[in-house]
């Protein structure tokens, strides 16, 4: 019978395998919507850095002998509609691009949080190698934040 925190864990990965291919499913739309080259670019790196982060996943669930299974993650949908909803209030505005960001910093400082607690978990729970996949996508996901900051300070400095 599994530990309690071997559940946890198992349900945080099923958690966050549903939310990065939802994001899949999203980043077209605000690749679409973005109206920077700069933030269209990188919309477009993230979505090749969640291909490779869902196929992590799918390798980490491997490596626990599990099959790769998704769990409706609450979370992300709402940050994600939430998205929807900011490209429909601010399209054709100044604002647009900026309002991504922040839709996408939603995002990833929830995929932060979530990767930063599995990979602490993997690490407790004694699966090095599934650590080491959950903090290789942690670091890209601080990446990508830090990438969307510099995008929000220029982007700024240009509307300001």
């Amino acid at each position: 019978m599994p530990t309690s925190l071997e559940l946890l864990f198992h349900d945080g990965l099923r958690d966050i395998y549903f939310a990065e291919r939802k994001i899949l499913t999203a980043l077209p739309k605000m690749i679409e919507a973005a109206q920077s080259d700069e933030l269209r670019e990188a919309f477009e790196k993230h979505r090749g850095e969640t291909e490779t982060q869902v196929t992590r996943l799918q390798e980490a669930f491997e490596l626990l002998g599990k099959r790769s299974q998704a769990k409706t993650c609450v979370a992300i949908e709402g940050i994600l509609a939430e998205g929807d909803e900011v490209m429909q209030v601010y399209k054709g505005t100044p604002a647009l691009d900026a309002a991504l960001i922040a839709s996408a910093q939603s995002v990833e400082h929830y995929e932060m949080a979530r990767y930063g607690t599995l990979a602490q978990l993997a690490a407790t729970l004694g699966l090095p190698d599934v650590a080491e996949l959950l903090e290789a996508t942690l670091a890209e996901e601080a990446d990508t934040d830090e990438a969307l900051n510099a995008l929000a300070k220029a982007s700024a400095n240009e509307n300001g």
